[in-house]
């Protein structure tokens, strides 16, 4: 390929093109991917193009996001008490980490991350104690893996106390294609299980932003982005989908089900999910012929996935991904629902309600009090209300906040947990609650802008 150049947009790259901001080189630094390396720069948020989009359509979204975080303060809601005591958490993540991720179970929250050292990285975990945090423990190592600010491997605790981790494995740098890689620990994550795949397709493609969940028996469940079904077509450049499937594997990780939940889903945006009295729900941006990339949910139930349906009519149409996916979380029937949108031309976070298992759900929640850059992470209490946070975007800062939401649309006032960059290389933040404790996590940087230092750090705030 040729060399790399800026364009005269700003912000805006291409493979073709020559040059390198402090964002792509903080990428690149990291081994990050071509996916956050395309990048249109709406006040330091990402909109993320796979490189096989055109430059065209780039400029297409850079005029449709052109004016993404002026808004307007949203309008005023009755106020609710939430008045927490934010307590650092010394972190158990070594120099170099980044992407964080937390998981919650029965017995407890699970921090996950990637520490770097030259070319290999290193998946890293450790359990919130009564003292702090367990000492890290390594999961796997490598010098081909894929990593992505959005996309990250993670630890998950199964409902009969197994482990299982996830990174994923380049097979094709050229194209970005990726292995989604699974192992499992019987033993605390003293010895692991020799990796293997949920996707059976054999196909050098992307295999991405996996979702756990627990299945009755003892077995695991996942929902995945799968790219078999999108080489991007020059000719027909709506011709490409990258699809949303979902796997299974029972106690004896013997594998039950590979198949297609939607066929059409946003190329790079987060998925989620979590069980409810009446199944598995799952939320994940959709895409439609139009291009309108709203948020949209379905749910396993008797073996079979529910026709999709949409948290909220945003209307939303864009060019390319966004790389901002929804948050759920579930208490029986009761679901809520966090996401990012700019169908106005404003970035904007919101949360909403159900009390059907995602059936129906109540108008959005506005979040933010100027402007978003998304990255939502949301957790459900007992009374039926929700924490839900989201990165405010304020004086050309990203700010880590979150808030208390009541289902009638009354919210306390927000509390700042970090200063975060807007560069999308500082990741997603994270919120798990596990009884009476929320734990939040996130990446802070630290030196030149151009040569920045990641660290991972943590906090804790008490519900009672």
């Amino acid at each position: 390929m040729g060399q790399r150049e800026r364009s005269e947009q700003p912000g805006v790259y291409s493979d073709e093109l020559n040059g390198e901001t402090s964002d792509t080189k903080q990428n690149r630094i990291h081994g990050l991917s071509r996916r956050t390396q395309i990048v249109a720069d709406f006040a330091n948020g990402a909109v993320c193009c796979r490189k096989r989009v055109t430059l065209m359509r780039i400029t297409l979204l850079i005029l449709v996001l052109a004016n993404v975080v002026a808004s307007a303060a949203c309008g005023r809601t009755r106020a609710v008490a939430w008045p927490p005591t934010v307590t650092p958490l010394q972190s158990p993540a070594g120099a170099n980490s980044f992407e964080p991720q937390l998981t919650a179970s029965d017995r407890g929250v699970i921090l996950s991350w990637i520490e770097r050292a030259g070319k290999t990285a290193h998946l890293k975990f450790a359990e919130r104690s009564s003292s702090g945090w367990t000492p890290a423990t390594t999961v796997a190592s490598g010098d081909d893996w894929f990593l992505s600010y959005a996309d990250v491997p993670a630890v998950f605790r199964m409902a009969n106390g197994t482990l299982l981790a996830t990174w994923q494995q380049l097979t094709d740098e050229f194209i970005e294609a990726t292995n989604l890689r699974l192992t499992y620990s019987t033993d605390n994550g003293k010895t692991w299980a020799p990796s293997f795949l949920p996707h059976n397709d054999g196909t050098k493609s992307q295999h991405g932003f996996p979702t756990f969940f627990d299945m009755a028996g003892g077995g695991i469940g996942l929902v995945w982005l799968d790219g078999r079904n999108n080489e991007f077509d020059f000719d027909n450049p709506n011709k490409a989908a990258m699809n949303l499937r979902y796997g299974a594997f029972d106690a004896s990780w013997k594998q039950t089900a590979d198949t297609l939940v939607d066929g059409r889903v946003c190329e790079c945006c987060p998925t989620t999910a979590v069980p409810t009295s009446d199944g598995i729900l799952t939320a994940y941006r959709d895409r439609s012929e139009k291009e309108v990339r709203d948020i949209a949910v379905s749910r396993l139930q008797n073996g079979a996935w529910s026709e999709p349906v949409p948290v909220h009519a945003d209307n939303w149409e864009i060019e390319a991904c966004p790389v901002n996916g929804p948050m759920l979380s579930a208490n029986g029937r009761d679901v809520a629902a966090a996401w990012f949108t700019a169908a106005t031309g404003e970035g904007q976070s919101f949360a909403a309600f159900s009390t059907d298992a995602g059936r129906t759900w109540g108008a959005p929640i506005r979040l933010d009090d100027a402007a978003s850059l998304g990255r939502v992470g949301v957790t459900l209490l007992d009374d039926g209300s929700a924490i839900v946070s989201w990165v405010e975007y304020a004086d050309r800062r990203g700010q880590f906040r979150a808030r208390r939401v009541e289902r009638s649309g009354a919210k306390s006032a927000p509390i700042t947990l970090a200063g975060v960059s807007g560069s999308p290389t500082t990741g997603y933040p994270r919120i798990a609650r596990h009884g009476d404790e929320l734990v939040f996590a996130w990446a802070e940087t630290t030196g030149d802008a151009s040569d920045p230092t990641f660290a991972v750090k943590t906090a804790v705030a008490s519900l009672r």
